[in-house]
């Protein structure tokens, strides 16, 4: 019985799940498209000892992925090394469940949405561009998936996942710390520039405003994301902490923040498509 399921269940990579075939509205390229990134991530990866991948449902506890390694230690006992975020959540679950459509393709307008309401205040237009690139910018109601990336490496916070890295360590743990907002027009909400604060506590390299108040995070062992591993594996192994609440902040705080950090962050980046396939997830405990 076990056997069949299993079958069944890495079947289903070649064929686009259902709750994301409902969302006809806000599709962009066609499914076949997802699917066939899907059949080249398995083909890439069969038999080559790649490592549990991310993103995933983080309500889906099952995974059939061998490779095991040990979990970084908490947060607080790393350096935080970079902070940036992603047009629409990367992960699926918790508050948000909504499928955004297939995007272009290449990780741009995809991924999953914040499945609550903002009030006729919250919701109102906002005047002026927003973190602008070449894909587009943000608008009030959008979510994003800001990743808090820590490393036992001794470096300091800085751009691109480099920073995580120095030529005393090859092989340094990484753990992210996620958490997913949504954009509003209220200046009473959460201030994004606060959100991404850090400096020096405990001897330590800290983001010292992540939030502790959106749930109890769903920790897993996964990998690197972004577009460019809809087809290969990530071969980085990574502890994810992923809060499942969605923190509500306000818009003009993520514009100014786009103007100038310490990780030279000025736009959303793309997501990876959800990894589906059992043999590329971790079974979370």
């Amino acid at each position: 019985m076990k056997k069949t399921l299993l079958t069944l269940a890495i079947a289903s990579i070649f064929t686009a799940p259902i709750a994301f075939a409902a969302d006809h509205a806000h599709e962009g390229v066609a499914n076949s498209v997802i699917e066939k990134q899907r059949a080249a991530l398995q083909n890439n990866t069969q038999g080559k000892g790649f490592g549990p991948q991310s993103p995933r449902n983080i309500d889906n506890l099952d995974g059939a992925n061998p490779i095991k390694f040990q979990e970084a230690p908490p947060y607080q006992e790393m350096n935080l090394c970079n902070i940036h975020f992603h047009k629409n959540a990367e992960h699926q679950g918790g508050e948000f469940t909504t499928y955004a459509g297939n995007g272009d393709g290449h990780g741009y307008q995809s991924g999953f949405k914040y499945d609550g309401t903002l009030s006729k205040a919250e919701s109102k237009p906002y005047k002026g561009q927003v973190c602008p690139s070449k894909h587009g910018g943000l608008n009030v109601g959008d979510t994003i998936e800001v990743h808090y990336v820590h490393s036992t490496a001794q470096i300091k916070p800085g751009p691109t996942l480099g920073s995580c890295l120095n030529k005393s360590i090859g092989n340094p743990q990484l753990r992210v710390e996620t958490q997913v907002y949504v954009l509003v027009n209220d200046k009473n909400a959460l201030d994004f520039k606060k959100m991404t604060e850090h400096g020096i506590r405990g001897g330590r390299h800290q983001a010292l405003n992540i939030p502790t108040n959106m749930g109890a995070p769903v920790q897993y062992t996964g990998s690197t994301t972004g577009p460019k591993y809809n087809e290969k594996g990530s071969p980085f192994q990574v502890s994810w902490s992923v809060r499942p609440k969605v923190a509500k902040v306000d818009i003009s705080s993520v514009g100014e923040w786009c103007k100038g950090n310490t990780f030279d962050e000025d736009h959303a980046h793309g997501v990876r498509n959800l990894v589906i396939n059992p043999r590329l997830l971790s079974t979370i405990k």
